[in-house]
């Protein structure tokens, strides 16, 4: 992946909606959804939906599919983990077993600070 696709990436997921949008069709994987279906599952306007399905598409974080009357929406899983793997590829110098050994020491202390729930 290049900069510049990682820029328009990021660019498209930087609203809310569309992040919702993403990481619920993520969660979907093949199956994907139609746009009724995801307007309904996150309580959009149906008219409001379709300007941030257009985004996603057009950045290519989604694919769609005409099935009759319908378009259904699917998350690029392959782009997504292109994206991954651009963040991570100079991590911590080249030593992934490093990044792995911090992720796992800030889940530790992350721990610590969350607040107690009330008994």
């Amino acid at each position: 992946m290049d900069k510049l696709t990682a820029t328009s990436v990021f660019e498209s997921l930087s609203s809310g909606v569309r992040l919702d949008v993403f990481r619920l069709l993520v969660k979907k994987g093949l199956d994907g959804m139609v746009a009724g279906e995801i307007a309904t599952m996150l309580e959009l306007p149906p008219t409001n939906i379709s300007f941030h399905l257009k985004a996603l598409t057009h950045a290519r974080l989604l694919t769609v599919q005409q099935e009759g009357r319908y378009q259904r929406y699917r998350a690029n899983i392959p782009l997504m983990m292109d994206l991954i793997a651009y963040l991570t590829e100079e991590c911590c110098s080249g030593n992934p077993q490093q990044c792995i050994d911090l992720l796992t020491a800030s889940a530790r202390s992350t721990s610590v600070l969350l607040p107690i729930p009330p008994t």
